[in-house]
Formats: structure tokens, sequence, C-alpha cells
């Protein structure tokens, strides 16, 4: 029992002098100017003076709105992209785990026995057969190679680092998931309001025919412009058909993100009755972006693709593996644990590598791994920049296109509203009247669009500066 102790303490220590042959990480420098975009289209997105940085709300802070919170949580308790990412990261951590347990010694127990008999036909000079017994126990270690060059440590850190970059790849799967649940609510938020708009339309359009057919019918109206209020009412039921679909198209979109059917209760009216989300900072510097799940992911991997190398190296060194067992063996199973049964054995062994041709590609396919984790980093930062300034560029022009687009709808029910006077006082044909309501509808129609870009374009700017969790 001595001698084993003695052998695993050498081990041990042997191992705890190992030394990597992977390569210093050094972050790269981010290919990215350091401050955001400036300009005419930035001139006003700067955030409001009580605005938070991303990293200071959590995604119940960010969306305010009580029944937009619910079906956020529904989303992440039951939507299967989520689930399969929780499940990879558990998949990651596991072989992790193996990966790590290859530096330390597999410890196993062994009890054997073995009964022969051989005949006397070849039993040699006796001339009579034998019967032999053998029994054995034993404690040892099997073939554990001491890490000495550090390969199974880089390929460990390697596994470590997959590991880390799965869990910020389930972090990016949140995010979508959080932002494409807020988007799916606000788009049926806004198609809701559109149909409303468009029974409401309808129902103007309705009455309108009613007074020109009752003109037509008492000779103040021509037969033209009763087939031109027919258009009018007939364009607002299309309206209000490809709203009502689109309406059951969102919400069936709206489902299958949150996992489960979203109750009636929780459903947006229109995009009125939905609180706009929390106002955000994206910060004075570029620099918040390597925060990004990402960003963070693709580092992790790179780290990975660097720690490979040492693997690599390590292959040209020689490879110090050891067998060592303690043990007991007897003839008879009664003597298995008695005076002078004691057995051991120790080996180790060292292979030196000659010659394999295969060392010194899988050292280049390595190094390259790493040059094309080093872009696939890079890339994945502009990516985000370029991202983060849409947004911005977005929140710098989307008020002032409300605001025109609200002048805009003014006008045009001023307009319309004219129009129908000169036209019931005979000044005007129903060409003016027409032409008015499409224009006002048109108007009315893209407020709501504009208005659902803006309230978008803040849940995209949360998203991509890496907001989301919590």
């Amino acid at each position: 029992m001595n001698a084993k102790i003695l052998l695993l303490v050498v081990g041990m220590s042997i191992f705890l002098a190992g030394c990597s042959m992977a390569p210093s990480y050094t972050r790269p420098q981010p290919p990215i100017p350091a401050d955001w975009p400036q300009g005419s289209a930035y001139r006003d997105a700067g955030p409001a003076p009580a605005a938070k940085p991303v990293t200071a709300l959590g995604w119940r802070g960010f969306f305010t709105d009580p029944d937009l919170q619910t079906v956020i949580g529904m989303a992440l308790e039951h939507n299967r992209d989520l689930r399969l990412a929780a499940l990879n990261v558990e998949r990651a951590r596991g072989l992790y785990g193996i990966k790590r347990a290859d530096l330390f010694p597999i410890l196993e127990a062994v009890a054997s026995g073995r009964k022969q008999r051989v005949p006397s036909t070849t039993s040699g000079d006796t001339g009579e057969s034998v019967t032999t017994e053998q029994y054995d126990v034993t404690l040892g270690v099997s073939s554990w190679e001491i890490d000495f060059f550090g390969r199974i440590r880089s390929l460990k850190d390697k596994a470590l680092e997959e590991y880390l970059a799965t869990d910020q790849a389930r972090r990016s799967v949140q995010i979508l998931i959080v932002s494409d649940v807020a988007n799916a609510y606000l788009v049926l938020a806004a198609d809701r309001g559109n149909l409303r708009l468009s029974e409401s339309t309808l129902e103007a359009q309705r009455s309108a025919y009613d007074l020109v057919r009752r003109r037509f019918e008492l000779g103040l109206a021509s037969e033209l412009d009763v087939h031109l209020a027919q258009i009018s009412v007939d364009s607002a039921r299309v309206g209000v058909a490809r709203y009502t679909q689109r309406a059951a198209q969102d919400q069936n979109a709206l489902d299958l993100l949150a996992g489960t059917p979203v109750p009636h209760r929780l459903l947006p009216v229109d995009l009125d009755s939905v609180r706009p989300p929390a106002e955000i900072s994206a910060g004075m510097s570029s620099e918040v972006l390597l925060g990004r799940p990402d960003i963070l992911a693709a580092e992790h991997l790179l780290k990975g693709a660097n720690a490979n190398i040492g693997a690599a190296r390590a292959a040209f060194f020689p490879r110090i593996s050891l067998t060592a067992a303690f043990g007991t063996a007897s003839p008879e199973l009664s003597g298995l644990f008695g005076p002078g049964s004691a057995a051991w054995t120790f080996s180790p062994e060292l292979a030196l590598p000659i010659f394999d041709a295969r060392t010194w590609p899988a050292l280049a396919v390595s190094e390259v791994d790493r040059e094309i984790a080093v872009a696939r980093y890079e890339r994945a930062i502009q990516n985000a920049f370029r991202e983060v300034a849409d947004a911005l560029a977005v929140r710098g022009t989307v008020n002032q296109q409300i605001s025109a687009r609200k002048s805009l709808v003014d006008a045009s029910a001023r307009s319309y509203r004219l129009s129908t006077i000169r036209y019931e006082k005979g000044i005007d044909d129903y060409f003016g009247v027409l032409d008015a309501q499409r224009s006002l509808y048109a108007a009315q129609q893209a407020l709501i669009l504009v208005r659902l870009e803006g309230v978008a374009n803040q849940v995209r700017l949360y998203a991509t500066l890496g907001g989301g969790g919590g």
C-alpha cells in the first residue's frame, strides 16, 4: 500500500508541474470606430436624460406593459427553441466534464478468478491431469496519461470555451425570443389598429353611399357618383378582410413564439393600448458591444481555437502514461487475503514520436482555425456595430416622420371634410370626395406603420445592445 501511495504522489507531482503549449491569448482590437456615427440622421438619436444603460435593465424593466411581460414570460417557459438551446448548454457542460476528467486517473477495483484443468495427455512427465486455480483482487490505475506537456489540459480548455460559448449562444437565443415576441405583439397591435381603422372607414363609406344613393334618387347626383361611392365601400371591405386575415396570422405567430396559445385577454387592442418600452442609452462608446452574448460566444470560440494549438503542439512531444495496481493473489480462494498474498505491478510507458505525417498538418490546421475564429469574432463585432448604428439612425429620424405623418393625417382629414361639403353643395363632383378619402385612409395607415417602426426600433436597439436577459 505504501508503494501505491508513493506512486500516486509522484504522479500527481509530475502532473501539477506540467506546462501548456498554447500561445498566450490576446483579444483582437475591435475593427470598429470607438464612437457611434454622427450626422443629420443621428441628430435626435440621443436618449432622454433619465434613460438607463442596457446593462442596468432586465427585460422586465425595459418592457413596461404588464400584458406583454406576461406573454414574454410564457415564451421563456414554453418556447422550444430556448429549450433546445438550454439542452445544448447541458450537453456542452457534459462534454467539458469528460475532457476535464481525462486529467485524472481512472481508479478501478478488479476481482477475478480462474480455474483450469490440464488433461493427462498434455500434463508432461506426470501423465496425470492437473487442475489449477488463481484468484486476484486488485486496485489500480490503467493507462493514465500524465499531462506533462499540456495536451489534455489544452483539450480541456478548448471544451471549456466551447461550453461557455454555448451558454452565450443560449443567451442570444433568449434575447432573440424576447425581441421576437415583443415585435410579434407590436405587429399584432398595429394590424388590429388597422383593422379598426378599416372597419370605421367601411362604416363611414356605407353612410356616404347611402347619402349618394338618396341624392341620386332625388335627381341631385349622377349614376356615376353612385358607382364611385360603391367603389369606396368595396375598397373598405377589402381592407377589413385583409387586416382580419393579417391579425389572425399575427396571433398564430405569437402563439408559436410563446409555445402555447396566448389568452385573448392578453392580446393588444391597438398600438395605443400598449405601454411603450423604457428609454435606454447606447452609451458614449461602441465598447459596450463587447458584452453582447453573440460576440462573447465568438470570443470563447476564439479562445478555444487558441487552446487547440497547444494540443497540436504537444503532439510533437513524448506521451507519458502509467499503469499500476496493488492487490492480492492466491491459488486458493480462502488464502486470498492471507499472509504473503500481496501483489503489485508498476508499468510506466514513454511514447516518443519519431515520424507521424499528421502532426505538422494538424498544427497548421489548428493555426488556421484560430485565424478563422479571429475573422468571425471581428465580423460579429462589425455586424453588431452596423445593427446598432441602423437602430440609432431610425431613432434619430422616426419622431420627425411621426410628426410629419400626423400633420398629413390632419391635412387629409380637413381635405376630405371640405370635399364632402363641396360635393353636398353641388360645387364639385364625387371624384374629389373619392380622392380625398383615399388620401386620408392611406395617411392613417402610414401613421400606424411609422409608429410601429418607432416602437419596434426601440426593441431592436435594446436587443442589438445586448439586452434581453434577466
